[in-house]
């Protein structure tokens, strides 16, 4: 059974948001299901749908609930009729680039179509490698639209140990934007990141649901007729960190019918993730794991 106490800077926080930030690997909606489930209790008692918490009381969660939650039941299926473009394969972990367009994991059982089923296809340990079984050992997302480096891990052990690298702040996330206007050379923005709606499916920046802290700087590769070409570094990447950075700074990316720059004919979205840099959590080497730009994403001559 995990059991904790609610830190002080923590008082106000809904149950299922506290428990997915405790528990690695849960998602919100599964530490919903577990809240509903009766499996999550606040001081004792059974926690309810909305609760809110308070400094100093204890929240445990049930062990057997969790393993049912994570059960073969909603594990990624393989669909081995997808294509899958490898970067990298090491002992802990699979790097693809994943194609703008293609999901980067299901949202409910037996879907397919996305790039975790295509990676259990090809390597079913992934299947059991994460906590959240949608995500068939997927240690980071990357949007529908956004193409990429997807990196997966291969065991549960190497899950946690990547999911620490991929979040310290020694790595490195580098992408490759088309952004409307005339940015300046150099930019930036450390404007803090909140959820917006009943299902936070959108974020907003100075505001929202939870807001967290998070950094963005960019720069300008290429200027276009209406368009620039930047690249973008983060390191700990937040929802949608990238896209609404560039919209708040009045540049939205191309192509992003959320943010503002909705583009008609086809057009999908232009966010690439060019480059991951980590250290890698059981040899202490240094990552670099690169996916060729897409046609947009290159220089012009």
């Amino acid at each position: 059974m995990a059991q904790f106490r609610v830190a002080p800077d923590a008082d106000g926080t809904r149950v299922d948001h506290l428990v997915a930030a405790s528990v690695p690997g849960l998602s919100v909606a599964a530490a919903r299901r577990l809240v509903a489930a009766g499996a999550v209790r606040v001081d004792g008692r059974p926690a309810r749908k909305g609760t809110r918490l308070e400094a100093g009381q204890v929240v445990e969660v049930d062990d057997a609930s969790r393993e049912r939650e994570g059960g073969d039941a909603r594990r990624v299926q393989p669909d081995p009729s997808l294509p899958l473009a490898i970067l990298r394969v090491d002992e802990a972990f699979i790097a693809i680039d994943k194609p703008s367009g293609l999901p980067s994991h299901p949202q409910a059982a037996g879907e397919l179509g996305t790039a975790a089923n295509a990676l259990v296809a090809r390597y079913p340990e992934c299947a059991a490698a994460s906590p959240d079984p949608r995500e068939g050992g997927l240690v980071h997302r990357l949007d529908t639209g956004t193409s990429g480096v997807l990196i997966a891990a291969r065991d549960p052990a190497a899950w946690a140990a990547l999911r620490g690298a991929l979040s310290a702040a020694s790595c490195e996330k580098t992408y490759l934007a088309e952004v409307t206007g005339a940015p300046d050379d150099l930019g930036g923005s450390s404007a803090p990141i909140g959820r917006v709606g009943r299902r936070g499916a959108r974020v907003r920046t100075d505001g929202g649901r939870n807001p967290l802290a998070a950094h963005t700087s960019w720069e300008v590769v290429e200027r276009r007729a209406e368009t620039a070409l930047v690249r973008v570094q983060i390191n700990k990447g937040r929802t949608h960190q990238v896209r609404v950075h560039l919209a708040s700074a009045g540049h939205p990316i191309v192509g992003d019918a959320i943010y503002g720059a909705a583009a008609g004919g086809g057009i999908g979205l232009r966010l690439h993730a060019a480059a991951v840099r980590f250290v890698h959590p059981a040899t202490g080497e240094a990552i670099l794991i690169e996916a060729p730009p897409p046609d947009w994403a290159k220089m012009q001559a």
